[in-house]
């Protein structure tokens, strides 16, 4: 594997070669630990608070389904091609300089959330152990994160095998603990203590909460070997994640009569549930940082011509993120982060159709592909690609009808595809990719 003085490169701008890919199980643990994490306690809790059992249930069978697909199709393309989603980017519609949009954009989305829910994991280890303030444990929390980060895909997948096993146990316990008091029958049975939430509306949050995930499944099934496993990883690890997980908050929320995760597992279990809450965390909080560092080195490639090491990037915007969490400051940008999550879905609507149907710049990824080495030219401008991205990323966040993710990535497949069957799919300007990249992905396929 590609290395240098700090941690792994892990492939950052080239192609990840068959030699150093993963089994399907090494990613299905990573992709259920994403899916499993704390945010999935608290919205199958939220549906729980709203929906009755039976409605929360088919609230997650129906957002679970569209999540598959979107993250199926993508992670196709990304074990085919074996390189990053913002990589990527430049031959599946965007061009050079959309790519580096896009990577600037997963770069400050994620790396916020990071730090975000570094504050929120801080704040159960200071409740469990409050020798230190809050702001030391987000801190110190924050830098774990980072540097198991910094050691790239395979010290993730290893944290996944310790992380994963855990927070299905403490869960286990804490769901145990308090059902013992109560009648599953009646659980099920019960109704929800909060405003009634409608089955589109629980579907809207479910399909919603992870579609941000969905779109950059490409940086984690550019390890898989074969399509096969990723539809395996993909199905077991989302399906599980929505079920258990999801599941288990419902129950609890009906238990409790409350939607406060925090309050939920504390009152439960005590110190488990903020064990609970930390390991839950630390389990999403390696994928936010790990597609930001890959993000923002396309941008830094794809701006200033430089190639720069993954992990140093890590390391920087994960002291930095780790430090505003600290100060408090994160939480401030949380209607930012939000708002800008709605560009997401297009990006995958947009990529799909390029890729599949339109094919403009296929043929360059298929020729390149059989050296394992990118293109040496992308389009340095898409226009058309960047009206269709505003248009649906407009209509995703003002159109309520419906799901709003959802809308807006079919629609920006669709007036994608319209626009490069009426020929306006072109790209303005030539960007020749770096020799550093072609030199790395060269070496990689000979090492």
């Amino acid at each position: 594997m590609a290395s240098s003085s700090l941690g792994t490169d892990d492939y950052a701008i080239s192609r990840v070669p068959a030699q150093a890919r993963y089994s399907w199980v090494s990613v299905a643990v990573q992709r259920f630990g994403q899916v499993s994490a704390l945010t999935q306690f608290l919205l199958g809790a939220t549906l729980g608070f709203g929906m009755s059992f039976w409605g929360a249930f088919w609230a997650l069978t129906f957002g679970a389904v569209i999540l598959e697909v979107v993250a199926i199709v993508l992670g196709v393309i990304g074990m085919r091609e074996g390189l990053t989603t913002s990589t990527l980017a430049r031959w599946c519609g965007f061009g050079q300089a959309g790519s580096a949009v896009i990577g600037l954009a997963i770069g400050i989305s994620l790396v916020g959330w990071f730090g975000i829910q570094s504050a929120v994991s801080a704040e159960g280890l200071h409740a469990l152990l409050p020798a230190l303030p809050v702001w030391a444990w987000a801190l110190l929390f924050g830098l774990a994160v980072t540097a198991i980060v910094v050691g790239g895909f395979h010290s993730m997948a290893w944290t996944a095998y310790l992380t994963v096993p855990a927070f299905v146990l403490l869960v286990a316990w804490s769901v145990g603990s308090e059902l013992a008091n109560h009648s599953l029958g009646e659980l099920v049975a019960s109704a929800p203590a909060g405003p009634q939430l409608s089955l589109l509306e629980g579907t809207t949050l479910v399909a919603g909460g992870f579609i941000v995930g969905a779109v950059i499944t490409p940086d984690m099934t550019r390890y898989n070997r074969s399509v096969a496993d990723v539809v395996k990883q993909t199905v077991l690890g989302i399906t599980l994640g929505e079920y258990v997980i999801g599941l288990v908050g419902v129950l609890l929320a009906h238990a409790v009569q409350s939607a406060d995760i925090i309050t939920i597992v504390t009152s439960t279990v005590g110190w488990v549930g903020v064990l609970v809450i930390i390991v839950g965390t630390l389990k999403i909080n390696d994928w936010n940082l790990y597609s930001s560092g890959l993000g923002l080195v396309n941008f830094v490639g794809t701006v200033f011509g430089r190639q720069v090491n993954r992990g140093l990037v890590t390391l920087l915007i994960g002291v930095a993120g780790s430090v505003l969490a600290a100060a408090g400051i994160l939480n401030s940008f949380t209607g930012f982060l939000t708002l800008l999550g709605v560009t997401f879905p297009p990006i995958a609507g947009i990529m799909i159709a390029e890729y599949f149907v339109v094919r403009t710049w296929r043929r360059d990824l298929d020729a390149s592909r059989a050296d394992g080495s990118v293109p040496a030219r992308a389009p340095r401008w898409v226009p058309a690609t960047l009206v269709i991205w505003l248009v649906a990323s407009v209509v995703g966040q003002y159109v309520t009808w419906g799901l709003p993710s959802i809308n807006s990535l079919v629609l920006a497949f669709l007036l994608y595809v319209v626009a490069g069957k009426a020929g306006l799919i072109r790209g303005y300007g030539v960007a020749e990719s770096a020799d550093g990249e072609r030199a790395a992905a060269a070496s990689a396929t000979t090492s």
